[in-house]
């Protein structure tokens, strides 16, 4: 493969990812979109990140396929994590006490305290 074809493989790699974004955008930027459609917008994130979460949070991965694992220090440590998110609204805090928790959450599973 030569240089030129990685650049342009490069360029449209950029084009396919750089377009999707910027229609919509170019669009509706000096648009009034109606109230209701502007609304329906608003739900896309959480539940675009609740889709990324639940599976990584609920079901586990083994040799004979997936299944739920309510044990999951993850799941343990969600919970706590989102009320902190909530009430202090701070990215590092939130990471901290995420991280912080989630070391305790595997210390007390593994010495036998929740499992």
């Amino acid at each position: 493969m030569t240089t030129f074809q990685l650049f342009l493989i490069f360029l449209g790699m950029g084009l396919v990812t750089y377009l999707p974004r910027f229609i919509p955008l170019a669009l509706f930027a000096k648009r009034d979109v109606p109230a209701w459609f502007s609304e329906w917008l608003s739900f896309i994130p959480p539940a675009l990140l609740a889709a990324l979460l639940a599976p990584d949070l609920i079901v586990a991965k083994t040799a004979q396929g997936a299944h739920f694992d309510f044990l999951n220090p993850k799941l343990f440590v969600a919970f706590p994590v989102f009320f902190i998110a909530a009430k202090t609204k701070s990215l590092g805090g939130t990471v901290i006490s995420g991280m912080a928790l989630y070391w305790l959450a595997q210390k007390l599973i593994e010495s036998g305290y929740l499992g």
